[in-house]
């Protein structure tokens, strides 16, 4: 089997992270795969922001954790109540991906170059993790406060995010997967 398809198989989500920063150049890796993710007319829709210093990862765990619980969700209030809660399960590095509103797919190209950020991050032995609360960060005037720090231009939302960092844990095994999602025409 090549190594990409090992790569893909055995990429797992990491929900436990040592605190020890990934370096500048696999940093520059993980983005520059994201960046060849594909996109819809080749829009390239998407901007990327980094976020490894500690302050505004708290200011934005503050955020969502007031977000959902004051969103009405039972099951988002629950997660509130965590008694560590951390949206990004305290990865030192956080990458949000936002979109131009006004492009095709901008959500389908988000979701392309995190797949690509997640797949160069196995490759590089550097866990990984879907995070899709974030999208909520804009949803309050504290969090709308955010969008400039983040450097997320005007009319781009946040689609998606990922928390990046070393596995501090043993790597999950993989999930059992589902039947009857195939269907083959010939």
């Amino acid at each position: 089997m090549s190594e990409t398809l090992e790569t893909i198989l055995n990429r797992r989500s990491i929900r436990n992270y040592k605190q020890e920063q990934i370096t500048d150049e696999e940093l520059h890796t993980i983005l520059k795969a994201g960046q060849y993710a594909p996109s819809a007319k080749n829009e390239q829709s998407w901007h990327f922001s980094v976020v490894q210093n500690k302050e505004v990862l708290d200011k934005i765990s503050t955020i969502i954790k007031s977000n959902f619980e004051n969103s009405g969700n039972p099951i988002l209030e629950e997660r509130a109540r965590i008694k560590d809660f951390s949206p990004f399960h305290h990865a030192p590095t956080l990458i949000i991906l936002s979109g131009d509103d006004k492009a095709i797919a901008p959500q389908a190209d988000a979701s392309l170059a995190l797949g690509n950020t997640f797949l160069a991050a196995a490759a590089l032995k550097i866990g990984s993790c879907w995070i899709h609360s974030l999208r909520s960060l804009l949803d309050s005037n504290e969090g709308k406060s955010l969008k400039q720090v983040l450097g997320i231009p005007e009319g781009y939302s946040i689609l998606g995010s990922g928390a990046f960092g070393y596995n501090a844990a043993q790597t999950p095994g993989a999930a059992p997967r589902k039947e009857g999602t195939i269907t083959i025409i010939k």
